[in-house]
């Protein structure tokens, strides 16, 4: 039975890969060092919407961490073990990122309930300058990231971004403490963060989840792609047609194709040739088709049917 097995990656995937390591990286460090300081700053003017940014801050960096780490890897070539290479290990990372979001997230609204319910003051003050620095660290870092292309620099780059809203939250809320008396805003501040940030977080983990269980990608219409090449001459029927993606960006594409009228071999070449044509419309890096002849019995499709 013909086959005819495509192998595409697309223009610059290499540059891309170096730029992506690149931002993560430098998002890594920036979000290490800051977190630190954000730590001892956080206990040090009494506030917990900082230490509950300190702790989000911290979840960012090892999730940074794993990007990096699981991004390199990802870009290793196939071989025996993995033929599809390793582009799926950067899943693993955007899926361990939002895990660790999601811990992270329940410390701190525990936290958060219990401050509200035993309000203590914090140093406006100290609060507003470092929420100047935390808009500014946050921002540069997202905004290294915030062309990236792959689903694990965009999980990434959303942490930052909440990074910087959460920041500009706690600006707005030092200056309200320094002109009233409202121990309870730091807390009721913290606990509104942390659940925008778990919302955009699930809403990322379903993403992620369909792609590793692979589910169809949602940039792929596979009803037009089957009405497109049931239109090609000689072409009556598909089956067994899969799409799942490798990792959010590259996808894969396999099916059978029944043909009828096919009596010689360059007929033939030309429907898998009208076929291609048509797949290379889509961000296809795999794609395989096995095209039967009228009088031909499919045995997966025999098997299927019993």
């Amino acid at each position: 039975m013909p086959h005819d097995h495509s192998h595409s990656h697309p223009h610059g995937y290499d540059h891309s890969h170096n730029v992506s390591a690149k931002n993560i990286k430098a998002a890594f460090f920036l979000n290490l060092g800051f977190t630190f300081l954000e730590i001892i700053g956080g206990f040090y003017v009494n506030s917990v919407s900082i230490l509950s940014d300190a702790l989000h801050d911290l979840c960012d960096s090892l999730s940074l961490g794993i990007s990096w780490y699981l991004h390199n890897k990802s870009k290793t070539g196939a071989d025996s073990k993995f033929t599809f290479g390793y582009s799926r290990f950067s899943l693993l990372g955007a899926l361990l990122n939002s895990v660790i979001l999601v811990v992270g997230s329940g410390f701190v609204i525990y936290e958060a309930v219990n401050r509200l319910m035993h309000p203590e003051p914090a140093d406006a003050q100290g609060m507003l300058y470092f929420a100047l620095l935390g808009i500014a660290v946050n921002g540069y870092a997202a905004f290294r990231l915030s062309g990236g292309t792959s689903l694990n620099e965009r999980v990434v780059s959303w942490h930052l971004i909440e990074d910087v809203l959460g920041w500009a939250a706690v600006l707005i809320a030092s200056v309200v403490m320094m002109f009233t008396n409202a121990p309870w805003l730091d807390p009721a501040l913290s606990l509104g963060i942390t659940l925008f940030i778990l919302y955009n977080v699930i809403g990322r983990l379903k993403e992620t989840l369909v792609i590793l269980l692979q589910g169809s990608p949602a940039d792929i219409d596979a009803e037009e792609i089957k009405l497109k090449i049931l239109q090609i001459p000689h072409v009556v029927s598909m089956h067994h047609i899969n799409i799942w993606s490798l990792e959010g960006e590259h996808h894969v594409y396999t099916a059978h194709i029944t043909t009828k009228g096919v009596d010689t071999f360059p007929e033939m070449i030309q429907v898998k040739r009208d076929v291609k044509a048509i797949l290379k419309e889509y961000p296809f890096s795999h794609y395989t088709i096995e095209v039967e002849l009228e009088d031909e019995a499919c045995e997966l499709w025999d098997k299927t049917n019993q």
